[in-house]
C-alpha cells in the first residue's frame, strides 16, 4: 500500500524503555477544512483498525496498539465529541451543528514497535 500523507495531523513522538511508542497529534480547523480533517484522522483509525491487524488494546494489557480522539473547544463553544464508527470507517462528530468557529482535536496513538514501523511505512510519520 502507498504512503499517505497527512496535511493536517502532525505527530509528536515519544517510545518507552521497551521500545513501545506514542504518537500525539493536534490539528485545530476552522468548519471549511473540518471534514478534511475528520477524513484524514478516519483513514489513520480505519488503517489501524482494518490494516495492521493487530489487537487494539492498552499496551499494558497485550494489545498491540491503542488509541484515544478527543475535541477541544473554545471559551463559550457549546462542547462536541468525536467518535470513530469502526463500522463505517468514519469520525462522527456530536453535535454536528452549530459547528464551532475552530475545532481542535487531538489524536494519541500507542503501540508496539512492529506498529510504529507500519504506521511510518503508511503515513511516514
Amino acid at each position: 500500500m502507498p504512503r499517505m500523507a497527512l496535511h493536517y495531523l502532525d505527530f509528536d513522538y515519544s517510545e518507552d524503555d521497551d521500545g513501545n511508542g506514542t504518537w500525539d497529534a493536534m490539528a485545530s480547523v476552522t468548519p471549511t477544512h473540518l471534514s478534511a480533517l475528520l477524513a484524514e484522522v478516519a483513514e489513520v483509525l480505519r488503517w489501524a483498525h482494518r490494516d495492521f491487524g493487530g489487537r487494539p488494546a492498552p499496551l499494558d494489557e497485550g494489545g498491540d496498539w491503542d488509541w484515544a480522539l478527543h475535541s477541544l473547544h473554545e471559551e463559550g463553544a457549546a462542547p462536541c465529541a468525536l467518535h470513530y464508527d469502526a463500522a463505517s470507517a468514519s469520525v462522527v462528530l456530536t453535535p454536528a451543528s452549530p459547528l464551532p468557529a475552530r475545532l481542535t482535536l487531538t489524536l494519541t496513538l500507542c503501540g508496539t514497535a512492529a506498529f510504529g514501523q507500519a504506521l511510518r511505512a503508511r503515513f511516514a510519520v
